[in-house]
């Protein structure tokens, strides 16, 4: 067993090898324009496409926000997306990245960052709904400015779990737990959306905090969108070859990637630190016994 100063310690490298790794993937990546793989379904005159498409700023006004939608659909993938949220007061407002199916059974894995007064962090809610059942919520704390520069976010979706990563370093792991009779995400292909949204009756402070339209446009941008991990969905059940089935075995181990001992010791620095809110601790929900994923020894952590 470890000692608490050496637990940190190993967390600590396990972070800087997670950095450093998510700093050499993001050099590779080749910044291609959103107008190939998205359209903008929503508020199309609040998303500017700016260096010939290869950044695109979504604004919230009064009128209206934006979204976008991916032309592509999915079945499983690694997505992973730049984003620079909004700076000085955005209290009020969501900027989002993630992935839905659509349907009543939906099933969806969110990024939203809530937006808080001029000088207050934001606070990053994630959800999961598989089977149109959602309410898995988990809520973290950013260890670094996100309005200061652009910061990596993706979605690893497999048929043994969903991943989330910041920059590399995982924050969050929801297993395939079926066999317990918890539905999980296998069967129905997604789109991949970006947006920006007004939210003030909830996002900031449980609502308390209204937006402030005097500091509109709200302007959050994105960049390198990569989905070259990633299985299109073209119909009948039928899917193209997936991304990374031409790279050697140990580029495309996407579809079966799980958490190493590091990637575990790195997570576990993360909830020590930065979580504010887990859905699997909130007695005060759910006083007559937690949902069957979070008492899952090996399904929460």
């Amino acid at each position: 067993m470890l000692s608490g100063s050496l637990w940190r310690l190993a967390a600590a490298l396990a972070l800087a090898v997670a950095v450093s790794a998510t700093t050499r993937a993001a050099a590779a990546v080749v910044d291609r324009s959103f107008h190939r793989d998205f359209n903008a379904v929503w508020g199309s005159r609040n998303a500017r496409f700016l260096e010939e498409g290869r950044v695109v700023e979504l604004a919230l006004d009064e009128r209206t926000g934006s979204r976008l939608q991916s032309k592509d659909r999915y079945l499983f993938g690694r997505f992973d997306l730049d984003i620079r949220l909004v700076a000085g007061e955005s209290a009020g407002t969501i900027t989002s990245f993630y992935i839905c199916t659509g349907g009543a059974r939906h099933d969806e894995v969110d990024f939203e960052f809530l937006g808080n007064v001029s000088g207050e962090p934001y606070l990053l809610h994630t959800n999961i709904f598989s089977d149109g059942k959602g309410e898995r919520e988990q809520q973290f704390m950013l260890w670094f400015d996100p309005t200061a520069d652009f910061h990596t976010y993706s979605i690893l979706w497999n048929p043994l779990n969903i991943i989330l990563y910041i920059d590399g370093t995982p924050i969050r792991v929801f297993k395939n737990n079926e066999a317990y009779g918890v539905p999980f995400p296998t069967r129905q292909p997604v789109h991949v959306f970006a947006s920006i949204w007004n939210a003030e009756e909830w996002a900031t402070q449980g609502g308390r905090v209204k937006t402030n339209w005097s500091e509109a446009p709200f302007v959050a941008a994105y960049r390198r969108f990569n989905a070259s991990s990633a299985c299109v969905w073209r119909g009948d059940g039928a899917t193209t070859r997936c991304g990374g089935d031409h790279l050697p075995s140990s580029a495309s181990s996407w579809m079966t990637q799980k958490l190493d001992w590091w990637s575990w010791m790195t997570l576990n620095w993360v909830r020590m630190n930065y979580l504010a809110y887990d859905y699997c601790d909130d007695r005060r929900r759910y006083p007559h016994g937690f949902p069957t994923e979070c008492i899952i020894p090996i399904g929460r952590i």
